[in-house]
C-alpha cells in the first residue's frame, strides 16, 4: 500500500478560540484536545484518501504552562522556547502532554482512545520518536515500574562514556545569558552543563542552537575522533527501544523519527529489529537529509526517508521559477533504486508554507508540483494540515515570530485549521480554498484508488521534450507515464506556467516497447477533470494537449 500521511499538528488542529495573543498562554489561545478528534473528524480524514494520520507532538514536552497540581514537574522558562514550549524537546517519553488531555489525569487513556478511533476509521496512527535529543529537564514520571530514567546511572564526571545516556561538559555550568521569553527571576542551574542536542559542544549555546535540549549518547565519542563504543550494547539504545516497544504495544502503526541521522545507523538496526520482530507491520519513517546515507539507512530497518533534500528542494525551485522543470529527472535518478522508500512532501511543520510569501505567496503555483510529488512513483506522500486550502502561515504568532511557517512552539489558533476541524468545513470556504480543496482530494483519492499510481512503473518523458518544437517547455512542463502490472496506462502532463498550453508531448517508441502499448486513436480520459481528449497516439510523434495554468492533467488511455 502507498501510505498517504495527513500531518496535524495536534495542538492546533481543533482549536476554534480566536484570540491569539501574540506569546499568549494556554488560557488566553487555548489549545486543541485528544478527544476533539471525533469519529466524524477521522472519517472525515479518511474519506479524503487518507491512509495515515501524523498526530504531530503527543508526547509530552517542556512547557511554560504549569502543571504541578497535577503532580508533574514544571520547567524553567530559561529552557523553553514559547509558551507552549517545542514538542521535539521531550520531558517524558512514557507520557502524554497534558495540554492535549480534556481530563489531565485521564490523558493516557484519552490517547488510548484515539488509537482506537483512529483504526475504527479505517487510519493508520504516526507519532513522533524523537530518539537524539530530550529536554533539559528530562524526568520521566510515567514510566513503567522497574525502568531507570535516562541519566540516572551517568557518571557526570566524564565529558563521555560509553555507559551513560547523556554528554557532559565537566567542571562547567551551562550559561543561559541569551534572551528568553518569560524568564524567571530565579536563574536556571545546570551543572555539570550537558551538551545541547544539536551537537554544540560548549556550555554557551546561542538562540539559535537547540538551547533547550540536551544530546543523548548512543556510543559515539565525538570529541574523541568519533570512535564508537557499540559493544556490548549501551544503555541508551536498550531503553530507546523499550520506549518503541511501549508505545507500538498501545497500537501505534508508524513512528516518524526525528532527525534520524543524527542517531547512528548501527542503533537504528538493533532497535528496528527488536520492534518488527513483536510488530512485523510497523513502519519506520526517517527524517534524513544527508542523501549519502540514505540506503545506509534504509539497510538499518527505515521503510521510508524524506525526500527533501532532492524532489522537495527542487520542486521548490522550480514553482519558485528558479529551476528548469527537467531538474526534476535528476532527482529520480539519483535515486531509483531506493525510490520506493522515499517520502515525499511539499509541506511539514519544519517547511515554509506554499502560500506564504517567503514561498510562492500562492498555493495555485504549486499544483503542477503536487501531482509530481504525489504521482511520479510509488513512495509514500504527505499533506500537512492547512495546505489544502492555502493556509498563508504569516503570522507573528510569538517564539517563532512572521517566517512563514505554522507555529510549533506557541499557542495559537490558525485560520484554515478552524474551518478544516469545524462540523461542515466545505460550507466554511472561500471559492478558491474550495478549489484548492477539491484538486487535493481528486489527487490524494487518485493515489488511493488507480493501480498505476499505487504499484505501477515510471517512465520519464523528459528526455524527449527538449527540442520546444511543439510549443512544449521543457523548463516549465514536464510529462511522464505510470502504467499498472494490470495494463493501467496512464499520461501525465504537468504546467508550471501561469497560462494554459497547448503542446506536443512526444512519447518515444522506446516507451512503447517498454509499456507495450497499442498504436493508432485513443480517447484519453483526464482523471483530475474528467475530460476527454482524442489522442492519435504515435511513437515519436507529439500529442496535442490541453494543460491548464498552474495545473496537470492525468490521462487514462
Amino acid at each position: 500500500m502507498k501510505p498517504l500521511i495527513y500531518q496535524i499538528f495536534t495542538r492546533l488542529y481543533t482549536n476554534q478560540k480566536t484570540s491569539n495573543v501574540p506569546a499568549g498562554t494556554l488560557e488566553e489561545n487555548g489549545c486543541a484536545k485528544l478527544n476533539d478528534f471525533t469519529a466524524a473528524q477521522l472519517g472525515r480524514i479518511a474519506d479524503f484518501g487518507f491512509t495515515h494520520v501524523w498526530f504531530t507532538g503527543l508526547l509530552e514536552h517542556a512547557t511554560q504552562t504549569n502543571y504541578e497540581a497535577y503532580g508533574i514537574r514544571p520547567d524553567h522558562p530559561a529552557v523553553v522556547k514559547g509558551r507552549a514550549g517545542s514538542p521535539y524537546a521531550i520531558k517524558d517519553y512514557y507520557d502524554i502532554d497534558p495540554d492535549l488531555a480534556t481530563n489531565v489525569p485521564n490523558r493516557m487513556k484519552e490517547f488510548e482512545n484515539l488509537v482506537r478511533r483512529t483504526h475504527k476509521a479505517g487510519l493508520k496512527m504516526v507519532i513522533d520518536f524523537v530518539p537524539n535529543h530530550v529536554a533539559r529537564q528530562y524526568g520521566s514520571d510515567a514510566c513503567p515500574k522497574g525502568v531507570r530514567d535516562l541519566g540516572a546511572d551517568d557518571d557526570t564526571t566524564k565529558a563521555f562514556d560509553p555507559n551513560n545516556n547523556f554528554y557532559y561538559i565537566p567542571g562547567q555550568s551551562l550559561h543561559t545569558g541569551f534572551d528568553t521569553e518569560h524568564r524567571s527571576d530565579v536563574p536556571y542551574e545546570e551543572t555539570p552543563a550537558k551538551v545541547t542536542g544539536n551537537d554544540h559542544f560548549d556550555a554557551w549555546p546561542s538562540r539559535n542552537d537547540w538551547y533547550e535540549t540536551v544530546k543523548l549518547n548512543y556510543g559515539v565519542d565525538y570529541q574523541g575522533g568519533r570512535q564508537t563504543h557499540f559493544s556490548p550494547v549501551p544503555s541508551t539504545w536498550q531503553k530507546m527501544t523499550d520506549i518503541l516497544l511501549f508505545w507500538a504495544k498501545k497500537g501505534v502503526d508508524a513512528f516518524r523519527c526525528d532527525m534520524a541521522e543524527m542517531v547512528p545507523a548501527e542503533f537504528w538496526a538493533y532497535a528496528t529489529k527488536k520492534v518488527k520482530e513483536k510488530y512485523p507491520d510497523i513502519l519506520f519513517i526517517a527524517e534524513v537529509y544527508n542523501p549519502a546515507e540514505y540506503r545506509h539507512y534504509i539497510a538499518s530497518g527505515f521503510d521510508y526517508l524524506y525526500d527533501k533534500v532532492g524532489l522537495y528542494d527542487t520542486l521548490r525551485g522550480v514553482v519558485c521559477g528558479g529551476l528548469s522543470a527537467s531538474c526534476i529527472t535528476g532527482c529520480w535518478q539519483a535515486i531509483d533504486d531506493i525510490r520506493p522508500h522515499m517520502l515525499n512532501f511539499l509541506e511539514n511543520h519544519d517547511e515554509q508554507r506554499i502560500a506564504s510569501a517567503f514561498f510562492a505567496g500562492n498555493a495555485r503555483k504549486a499544483l503542477p508540483a503536487l501531482v509530481v510529488s504525489a504521482m511520479m512513483g510509488t513512495s509514500a506522500f504527505m499533506v500537512y494540515a492547512g495546505q489544502e486550502i492555502g493556509e498563508p502561515a504569516m503570522e507573528a504568532e510569538g517564539f517563532s515570530g512572521s517566517d512563514g511557517r505554522t507555529t510549533i512552539f506557541d499557542y495559537w489558533s490558525v485560520a484554515s485549521l478552524r474551518k478544516l476541524s469545524a462540523k461542515k468545513p466545505e460550507s466554511l470556504f472561500t471559492k478558491q480554498e474550495k478549489e484548492l480543496y477539491d484538486f487535493y482530494r481528486r489527487v490524494v483519492r487518485l493515489c488511493r484508488s488507480e493501480r498505476a499510481l499505487l504499484d505501477g512503473s515510471f517512465y520519464d518523458l523528459q528526455y524527449v521534450n527538449y527540442s520546444r518544437s511543439y510549443g512544449y517547455n521543457c523548463d516549465r512542463q514536464y510529462a511522464f507515464m505510470r502504467q499498472s502490472t494490470g495494463g493501467q496506462t496512464l499520461l501525465i502532463v504537468v504546467n508550471f506556467d501561469a497560462v494554459q498550453i497547448h503542446a506536443g508531448v512526444v512519447v518515444p517508441n522506446h516507451a512503447f516497447e517498454y509499456f507495450s502499448l497499442r498504436r493508432g486513436m485513443r480517447s484519453a480520459r483526464c482523471l483530475l477533470s474528467g475530460q476527454i481528449q482524442t489522442l492519435d497516439f504515435k511513437p515519436d510523434t507529439p500529442l496535442y494537449i490541453d494543460v491548464p495554468a498552474y495545473g496537470a492533467v492525468v490521462l487514462e488511455l
